[in-house]
């Protein structure tokens, strides 16, 4: 039997913790007329909150993809500053609950902390699919299988791009003479090259990269990923996915 300090330093208690702190200081801001988006120190306060809770959720232990995305799409208005009181405390509530019934038995990762992508992130796209497939590549990398990441990393990229073109209504731009998308290969260089798009020094940068080891991973014959091919895009994948999915209004 657990003891009590397991107890209290499991994942589902920590996130949980961090749930009710959030519900006070929503609570105390809005009672002292504090804008929780301003540079205050509820506003301060409730943006550590919600990286400390990415954190606690990158330590459960996924045992389905459904029941993660479940908890990811309730962390989100928790501890977003916009979130308006109701639906703050609605979600709150219901995630205490599945944090102490459901989840409450929750083990550490694996290798915890191995997360190329916040998850968190993903939820607020609204995108189901995108929030799998960004599971997928965070599963794959704590697992080692590191051409199965490359790939599901190649697709959420290829996705990005094509919903940025699609929010800016010029999807024809990528598109051949049967109305098909193009290959990620020519996706990318005509990303790379969209006036329409105020793309990052670094997103410029990074994205032949990931378009390289995604394309050496689903179609080179002899080649291997191995885990230092995607330490070293590590940053790229964050700065390039997330750049992207601003450019298609997502986030």
């Amino acid at each position: 039997m657990a003891n009590a300090s397991e107890a209290v330093d499991s994942p589902s208690s920590v996130l949980d913790e961090l749930v009710q702190t959030a519900l006070s200081i929503a609570k105390k801001a809005r009672r002292n007329r504090k804008n929780l988006a301003g540079d205050n120190f509820y506003g301060n306060k409730l943006a550590q909150l919600r990286i400390d809770a990415t954190n606690a959720f990158a330590d459960i232990s996924d045992s389905s993809v459904g029941d993660t995305s479940a908890l990811a799409e309730l962390i989100e208005p928790v501890f977003a500053a916009a979130t308006s009181p109701k639906h703050r405390t609605d979600c709150a509530r219901e995630l205490s609950h599945a944090l102490q019934t459901k989840w409450r038995q929750a083990r550490p990762r694996t290798h915890p902390g191995n997360e190329l992508f916040p998850l968190t992130l993903i939820t607020q796209t609204g995108r189901r699919y995108l929030l799998k497939l960004a599971e997928q590549m965070n599963g794959s990398y704590r697992e080692g299988w590191y051409d199965a990441c490359a790939v599901m990393m190649r697709r959420i990229v290829e996705i990005a791009l094509i919903e940025a073109f699609e929010h800016h209504n010029i999807a024809d731009k990528i598109k051949d003479k049967g109305g098909d998308y193009l290959q990620l290969s020519d996706l990318v260089d005509r990303a790379l090259n969209e006036p329409a798009f105020r793309l990052g020094r670094n997103t410029k940068r990074e994205l032949p990269k990931l378009r390289t080891i995604g394309h050496l991973s689903a179609h080179g014959r002899s080649f291997t990923a191995q885990k230092a091919d995607i330490d070293k895009l590590e940053a790229g994948i964050r700065i390039v996915i997330e750049d992207f999915l601003r450019q298609a209004g997502l986030v």
